[in-house]
């Protein structure tokens, strides 16, 4: 059974910066995709930032630039680094790992508001 733990969300003004965290644990593959999605109230779930265990990141173009993302094989972690955060980054965000099938963390939430 696989297992994804998130930490890191919370409020923030916009301009400042946060890192989430996601650490895997269970039978995991050691070629996978792991990333990051998020959901605003009212619409659909979108991808913001992946990582395949190789090491190639792909990037939503809104968060280019702003957010940096991560990954520790070693211990199938990886982490997202949101800087100059606006109030349209306010979301829940959910960390995924993509092997044969999708897992997704329980989500955690970034507040970005004055």
């Amino acid at each position: 059974q696989v297992q994804l733990v998130e930490s890191g969300g919370g409020s923030v003004q916009p301009g400042g910066s946060l890192r989430l965290s996601c650490s895997a644990s269970g039978h995991i593959f050691s070629i996978n995709v792991m990333g990051w999605y998020r959901q605003a109230p009212g619409k659909e779930r979108e991808l913001v930032a992946t990582v395949h265990s190789g090491g190639t990141t792909r990037y939503q173009d809104s968060v280019k630039g702003r957010f940096t993302i991560s990954r520790t094989n070693a211990n199938n972690t990886v982490y997202l680094q949101m800087n100059s955060l606006k109030p349209e980054d306010t979301a829940v965000y959910y960390c995924n790992l993509k092997i044969v099938a999708d897992y997704w963390g329980q989500g955690t939430q970034v507040t970005v508001s004055s």
